[in-house]
């Protein structure tokens, strides 16, 4: 099994589409960071003013805590386009090329091929959010510094500087698991198909979808809402409020894991009944 997954790294890594997420965080992280370490500033009395006069702040507050978490923020509704173009490749790639019947020709069972696909796409998933991490959070507090947080929702909050890190560990892992269901869909479709566009343009359809019946103010559109695994994408910022309500975090990753499972299976059972003829 290990070398199952380590082949279908390879044969992953060797494609100019893997890397595609990983330039496209590179190139948005570095935006920001340039754009804040001239304007910051400015954009930090704006949102601090009106208070000032009844506090006084101390410390850095344009750190680089508060650059990750603008990232994390703008980045995190994107990085489903991105893990989407190889999780879609990951089974139709092997038609496009004619080399399912060379891949199964392997003395290894189709679940132990298909488990190995799933692993390596979640193993993405995990570099990407694990590069973005490096880039926003590593990255800007090497040129920012530390600080305490400031952290604006539906009010304004200053965790200290020893009450952060911990609540960026459990955001990036609630994100992997976000972007793990994003990938897994993508791969149920890639299973379908003989061509990785599909998939993508599938997946991303569903998503859309989704988004909007949440958003429509229908009854029965709304019951169905805590449901969708998008309505769960975004409880990574539950993290960042002043009580973490771990109740809401885990019934919400209870459902992305339901949906993961479920996409497992399904995939599953779809390739071991498929009948390949190329």
């Amino acid at each position: 099994m290990n070398t199952l997954i380590i082949i279908e790294l390879q044969k992953m890594f060797k494609k100019w589409r893997t890397y595609i997420g990983i330039i496209a965080i590179s190139l948005l992280a570095i935006i920001i960071q340039v754009a804040l370490y001239f304007t910051g500033k400015n954009m930090i009395d704006f949102q601090m003013r009106g208070i000032e006069q009844s506090f006084v702040m101390v410390g850095n507050l344009l750190n680089g805590y508060f650059i990750a978490r603008m990232i994390l923020t703008l980045l995190i509704i994107h990085i489903p386009f991105l893990v989407v173009l190889v999780g879609g490749d990951l089974l139709a790639g092997e038609a496009t090329a004619g080399t399912y019947r060379m891949l199964l020709t392997r003395p290894v069972s189709r679940l132990q091929v298909i488990s190995a696909k799933f692993i390596s796409g979640f193993i993405y998933v995990v570099v990407l959010i694990f590069w973005m991490a490096l880039l926003s959070l590593g990255v800007s507090l090497l040129i920012f510094g530390t600080g305490p947080l400031l952290s604006i929702g539906s009010g304004i909050v200053i965790f200290a500087e020893n009450d952060i890190l911990w609540r960026f560990l459990g955001a990036y892992a609630y994100a992997i698991l976000s972007m793990t269901t994003i990938i897994f869909i993508s791969i149920i479709f890639s299973s379908l198909v003989e061509n990785a566009i599909g998939p993508i343009i599938s997946t991303m359809a569903i998503i859309i979808v989704f988004l909007i019946i949440s958003a429509i103010p229908v009854d029965f559109l709304q019951s169905l809402k805590p449901y969708l695994f998008t309505s769960h994408f975004t409880q990574w910022n539950n993290f960042f409020n002043e009580e973490v309500d771990y109740r809401e975090i885990f019934e919400s990753a209870g459902i992305l894991l339901a949906h993961i499972a479920a996409l497992y299976g399904v995939t599953t059972y779809i390739f071991i009944k498929k009948d390949i003829l190329s």
